[in-house]
């Protein structure tokens, strides 16, 4: 998956980029914080973790 299309459904959810770290960059909606590799390919498994993540852990 591509990092701007993860990026995108992240927004949807209601997530916004706090800062960028070294390789990584943060994202928070509220008190929660996800961490996101900075690469322009993010692979398929990571992605979906991270979105199952973004919406709750459903």
């Amino acid at each position: 998956m591509r990092r701007r299309d993860l990026e995108r459904q992240l927004r949807d959810l209601g997530w916004n980029l706090a800062r960028h770290g070294a390789r990584h960059d943060i994202w928070a909606k509220g008190d929660r914080e996800l961490v996101v590799p900075r690469h322009v390919e993010i692979n398929e498994y990571t992605a979906r973790a991270i979105l199952r993540e973004a919406r709750g852990g459903q």
